[in-house]
Order: C-alpha cells, then structure tokens, then sequence
C-alpha cells in the first residue's frame, strides 16, 4: 500500500515521463505515431503470406490474420515493455543522483508508455477485423482482462530486469536472445495442433509459458467469440502476482546501491 500511495503522489511525475517516451518515440519521424498503428498491420501481412500456407491443413485456424494479429500484440507489448525497461535505471543515473524520486517508477513509467502503444496497436486488429470480416461479439470487452494480465506480468518483470541489469550490464546484451527465445516457445504465429508431435518438454513449456495463457484468453474473446476457460483466468492472476511479488522485492532490496553502481 505504501508503494500504491507514492505511485499516486507522483503521478504527474509519471504521466510527464510517459509522455516523453511517446515524443521521444516518434521525433523526427514523418509518420510518427502512425507507425503504431502500420507496423503491427505490416508485419501481421507479412507473415500472413509466409505462414498462412503452412498452417492451411490446421482447420482450427479460420482467420489466420487476426489469429496472428493477437499474439503479436501481446508478445509484442512484452517484449517492447521490458526491453526498454531494463535500460529505464542505468540511462536515469544523472537524474537519480541529482533529485530523489522513487526509483521504481522509471521501469513503471516505460512499461506504461508501451501500454499506450498496446491501445494504438488495437487500431490495426479492428482494421483487420473490419477486413476480413470477423464475426464481432460482446466478449470482445473482455479483451480488457488479458492486456492487463500482461500488463501486471511485464511490470514484475521489468522491475526485475531494470534492478539486474544495473548490476549485470551484459543482460542487457543477452536479452534480445532470451526474447527470441521465448517468442518460439509461444504460440504467436503457429497453432498449438502443431506441437502434437513435438517433444514432451517442449509442449510442456510452451503450455506452462504465461504469455501463451494471455494469448488463449485474447483470442478466445476477439476470434472465437466466447469467454475464456475460468482456469486461464486463475493461472494468469498467479503468474501476474508471482512477477510482482519476485520484480518489487528483488527491487527493493537493490535499489539503495544503484547511486553506486551507475
């Protein structure tokens, strides 16, 4: 509760730092924002064309487009929140030793600013939606609970990685192998009848992975038109806690020697 407080006494603080990653973002860029919007339908039509062929023998795909659409927005925010993230403590250093602000709401702010590209990202699914004539239901206002499951999840997680990274350089190098990593062991662009004869271990990864339940839970509410298995629900919730629980406290027991290390 006493971080919740803090978080709200420096809200404008916050809302000044994610604005600035917004402008920073798209500074002497002609399209600017716009390529919020155009780079997820890009690479969406992109990958549509390389994969739609393979994966035509799976019937469980019926709009591959959206299908790959809303696993790209839920990896892709990830994977964007706690890339930048893990930077937000090393690149604040002047600031840090200058002024006292609490320190955790640098990785927070970045992970907000990307949650706003997340919003402008569902321009391009109602585009593709509109497109291929998706059919169209009320539980696709139950799309709010996955963005937020993985909204919690990347903020533990971004706050592990920005108190790690200040004392481990080189994670911030190895990330980018690690994300790679993990977006093959989520099912964003293949369907999960694929991994039918895959090994053991890899299916058990690929279903223990979190990502790949907030996947289940956004598709199961935009494509298929129904509500979630409550289950998906429950198993979200867990990993979010865990993330927040592991991010806040490796955080916390760090951050007083950042002034030293950076």
């Amino acid at each position: 509760m006493s971080l919740l407080s803090v978080f709200v006494k420096y809200r404008n603080l916050i809302s000044q730092l994610v604005a600035r990653d917004i402008k920073t973002k798209s500074r002497r860029s002609i399209l600017g924002l716009l390529w919020t919007v155009l780079n997820p339908l890009l690479m969406m039509a992109v990958l549509s064309i390389v994969f739609s062929y393979f994966f035509s023998r799976y019937g469980e795909i019926d709009n591959f487009p959206v299908y790959l659409l809303c696993g790209q927005l839920i990896f892709n925010f990830f994977n964007e929140s706690t890339s930048i993230a893990m930077g937000s403590i090393v690149h604040s250093g002047e600031l840090i030793k200058k002024v006292y602000v609490p320190k955790y709401l640098f990785p927070v702010s970045k992970v907000l600013s990307s949650g706003v590209n997340l919003l402008a990202s569902m321009i391009a699914l109602i585009i593709v939606m509109a497109v291929t004539r998706a059919r169209v239901t009320p539980t696709i206002l139950l799309a709010l609970f996955p963005l937020l499951y993985v909204l919690l999840f990347s903020t533990g997680v971004s706050l592990f990685l920005s108190a790690a990274a200040v004392s481990f350089r080189d994670l911030m190098h190895l990330y980018s192998v690690i994300t790679t990593a993990w977006m093959y062991l989520t099912p964003v662009i293949y369907p999960m009848a694929i991994l039918e004869n895959a090994p053991g271990w890899v299916r058990l990864i690929v279903n223990v992975n979190p990502l790949t339940g907030f996947i289940k839970i956004f598709r199961c509410v935009v494509l298929d038109g129904v509500t979630a298995p409550a289950i998906l629900h429950v198993q979200s919730l867990a990993w979010c806690a865990l993330a927040l629980l592991i991010g806040t406290f490796v955080f916390r027991k760090a951050q007083d020697t950042f002034i030293l290390k950076i």
